[in-house]
């Protein structure tokens, strides 16, 4: 019986899966077409709210279509408050998790991470501080830059 379950609940899941990852690379593409600052200028009113909440949602019901139930407790801080947020040990895709519950908050990704058909239109609508390996003057760019996001009072997303 449990392998009846599995042969006929993956294909399922797979397909939900896929359905909802078109749903946010459609969104996020709609909510970056035509951008103004194309990265270098924060996202704002509805696009930023489209983000927000779509991808948040779409994040959530990814998880809970794969079998994870996420509880959350406690309340998170808001932007003003804590600007920066650091989930660890970010190595995993249950980051995602975080980022979903946070409201889709800017990270720290890999420049080449950009560049990922489908899921790198999805991560550039979280306008990320990208990181690139092959310059040596990256970590002190991206310090640089995380801080000026933080110092922003509220115009860029949490990162």
């Amino acid at each position: 019986q449990t392998v009846l379950q599995g042969i006929i609940l993956l294909p399922l899941r797979a397909i939900c899966i896929t359905f909802i990852l078109l749903l946010a690379w459609l969104s996020a593409s709609i909510a970056t077409c035509c951008q103004p600052g194309r990265g270098f200028l924060p996202l704002e009113g509805w696009r930023r709210r489209m983000i927000q909440t779509t991808l948040s949602s779409l994040t959530r019901v990814a998880y809970l279509v794969m079998g994870f139930q996420v509880k959350v407790r406690g309340k998170a801080v808001s932007q003003p408050e804590a600007p920066i947020f650091v989930a660890a040990p970010h190595s995993s895709f249950f980051d995602g998790i975080i980022c979903a519950l946070t409201g889709m908050p800017s990270i720290v990704s890999r420049a080449e991470n950009l560049s990922t058909p489908v899921f790198g239109t999805i991560l550039r609508s979280l306008q990320p501080v990208a990181v690139s390996r092959q310059d040596p003057d990256s970590r002190k760019n991206t310090v640089a830059e995380i801080t000026r996001r933080a110092l922003s009072r509220g115009q860029w997303p949490q990162v």
